[in-house]
């Protein structure tokens, strides 16, 4: 495939991704009242910023669902949260929302007169010049690995001073973690083939997306190694060779509607049916609410969903 379309089929795949793949987190009560934000209308009739409790020092908007899942753990306040179909945490009900994570409304955004933008890396290629360009200094997170977010966590408790909650956080996953460790110790490690569906369009997920991080936590070899991006074109020939143990197919942006598109080219296309995995049906469609292309709250869940998959024989 051509850099351009690839680059194309990327930037659609992020689009239909924008707020997947996260799940709520526990709602915690707010801290203690702090001064109002005044109201104000935008220019272009949108949504107006909502009167809420902030910190007179920090002014914080969060971009996407992850980011404010996480803040929200850590009971830190907002005043801009994303607009998505996913349940937002309760805490930030009355927040302004400034639009879809990949396209935020940046007036809205200036409007709110924050002293940090979060976003992801993810989405850094696209958004960091828009962002610029309204002169928003906006930070983005690395959330592209378990690891990479639990360092996010440490940063965001170290600066917000939230570190006793961070470290929790943050020990409660290393635990989940070394029980599976213990659990898949010794055991053979199976060859792993992930696709990012979006509709109409699938990508390889390679070891630098999230879902390749799990895959990889676990033991498991995904067969698109030794690359520098999250994602590649799909080669059904090369990835036919490679022959994996395993195929996990994450379905996003109209989930139902990618598991039929999946179902059809796996029946249609004759390729597929010379898999080992198809072969073997070892085959798995992945939750969108636990797999999404970040790391989110609910990657112990996640990782516990992949146990089985990639070791049938776990007790």
């Amino acid at each position: 495939m051509q850099v351009g379309k690839l680059a194309a089929l990327i930037a659609l795949c992020l689009l239909a991704l924008t707020g997947c793949g996260d799940t709520s987190a526990p709602a915690n009560g707010n801290s203690a009242p702090s001064p109002v934000a005044t109201e104000s209308v935008t220019d272009d009739g949108g949504e107006k910023p909502k009167e809420t409790a902030v910190s007179e020092e920090h002014r914080i908007v969060s971009t996407t669902v992850a980011i404010t899942q996480i803040m929200d753990l850590l009971e830190i306040d907002l005043v801009g949260v994303p607009k998505s179909v996913k349940t937002l945490p309760e805490r930030y009900d009355e927040v302004t929302k400034v639009g879809n994570p990949m396209s935020p409304d940046m007036e809205l955004v200036k409007s709110l007169k924050p002293t940090e933008v979060l976003s992801v890396t993810t989405l850094q290629y696209d958004l960091e010049p828009v962002f610029e360009n309204a002169n928003i200094d906006a930070t983005f997170l690395d959330l592209t690995s378990l690891e990479r977010m639990q360092a996010e966590i440490l940063k965001l408790g170290e600066k917000y001073g939230k570190q006793e909650k961070a470290a929790a956080v943050v020990s409660d996953y290393n635990s989940t973690l070394e029980q599976i460790r213990k659990a898949t110790e010794g055991k053979e490690k199976p060859s792993v083939l992930i696709l990012l569906g979006v509709p109409g369009s699938y990508l390889v997920a390679t070891e630098h997306s999230y879902i390749g991080d799990l895959v990889q936590l676990l033991g498991g070899v995904n067969i698109a190694q030794g690359e520098k991006v999250e994602f590649l074109a799909s080669n059904t020939e090369h990835l036919q060779q490679a022959n994996p143990d395993v195929i996990l197919r994450a379905a996003h942006g109209m989930p139902e509607e990618v598991v039929k598109m999946f179902d059809e080219e796996f029946k249609k296309n004759d390729i597929w049916h010379h898999f080992k995995a198809v072969q073997t049906g070892r085959v798995y469609d992945l939750e969108e609410r636990l797999f999404g292309t970040t790391g989110n709250l609910a990657v112990g869940e996640a990782l516990e969903a992949l146990l089985p998959m990639l070791y049938p024989d776990q007790p």
